[in-house]
């Protein structure tokens, strides 16, 4: 996770010349002159104490380089301060005697303050996407194509786990590990109500011990028991989640399709599916807004159909030709499948 984490602020670029904006961002309305930043903040928390749209801190952050390292990087004990006048927001000085006092008690000296890499402030929290970087998540058409099968055990047990043995079919001869998958539940589109991919039902790894025919691997992680006629993927490199908050370039008018673990609906911090991804105009750390039907009302002999109502945001971290997976980041309320999901 550390490696995550670090690689993730080192390709953050805090630039506000790449977002195009019609007006600056708004300051929150109880928003603090300064905050001290705490272990398991993100730069989203943080930015949310300042700002209305906390999604939008790309635009507003100065560092101070001459104080860090790199201006890219923010940890537990720096002290961030808000400027009305643009909004901006910049890291403070922060100064200590030799002695480590406090400012105020004493002759005042700069100061090294070190911190483990592991510790700086990530965009959005890691932990919680982390599972989703490397696992197969979309079983579409061209996937389900390029996969490989199970075709046998090796005992006569159907269903097998960690440390067994299983052989399969159309393993390419250039990977060696192998993530084992479940088609599972079918995404609709809820316009058209055509199915657009299957979503996976992630099973565990295998690792070819043998280029035999079939090819012979052994499972070295086992989430759920794995059997014939499961389907196998490469194992993905480590994906890195290093993409700052966006609007989309494009226009998207999409819906929320699948929540994570089947439920209706969810809160913040859960992963949900949508029905856009790439050939959308989609990419990670693309900002959208969610949207929730407020139904219809009867008033006297006329009926009318109320607005919707923008109650949330996400933050989409993985995207795939026409399904996106996203991080519910703030809501006022529970997230629903078929609700509307646009840009901010």
């Amino acid at each position: 996770m550390s490696k995550i984490i670090s690689s993730l602020i080192a390709g953050i670029a805090l630039t506000a010349c790449a977002i195009v904006q019609a007006a600056p961002p708004a300051v929150a309305t109880s928003a603090p002159d300064s905050y001290t930043v705490v272990k398991g903040d993100t730069l989203w928390d943080i930015s949310g104490r300042f700002l209305q749209e906390p999604w939008r801190w790309p635009e507003v952050w100065q560092m101070n380089t001459d104080e860090i390292k790199n201006p890219h990087l923010i940890y537990p004990g720096q002290i961030v301060v808000l400027d009305r006048s643009g909004p901006y927001l910049r890291l403070g000085k922060p100064v200590a005697d030799s002695s480590g006092k406090a400012i105020g008690e004493g002759r005042l000296q700069p100061r090294v303050y070190e911190t483990p890499v592991d510790e700086a402030i990530s965009t959005i929290p890691l932990k919680v996407i982390a599972p989703f970087l490397t696992r197969p998540l979309v079983a579409d058409e061209a996937r389900l194509i390029g996969a490989a099968t199970i075709v046998a055990t090796e005992t006569s047990r159907v269903y097998l786990g960690q440390g067994d043995t299983i052989f399969a079919k159309n393993v390419r001869a250039d990977v060696d590990r192998w993530a084992v998958f479940r088609p599972a539940k079918p995404l609709i589109d809820p316009v058209t109500q055509k199915q657009i991919a299957f979503e996976a039902q992630y099973l565990g790894i295998a690792r070819v011990t043998e280029r035999t025919d079939p090819v012979t691997l052994q499972i070295i992680e086992a989430v759920e028991e794995i059997g014939a006629g499961d389907l196998m993927l490469p194992v993905e490199g480590e994906l890195v989640f290093s993409y700052a908050p966006h609007a989309p370039t494009q226009a998207i008018d999409a819906h929320m399709i699948s929540i994570y673990r089947g439920v209706l609906e969810t809160g913040k911090l859960s992963v949900v599916a949508i029905n856009a991804g790439k050939e959308d105009g989609l990419d990670p750390g693309s900002v959208l807004a969610m949207f929730r039907d407020r139904g219809t009302a009867t008033h006297g002999q006329q009926r009318h159909k109320l607005p919707e109502k923008r109650y949330g945001s996400l933050l989409v971290f993985r995207v795939f030709d026409r399904v996106s997976y996203a991080l519910i980041m703030d809501t006022d309320g529970q997230a629903t499948i078929g609700d509307a999901v646009r840009n901010p």
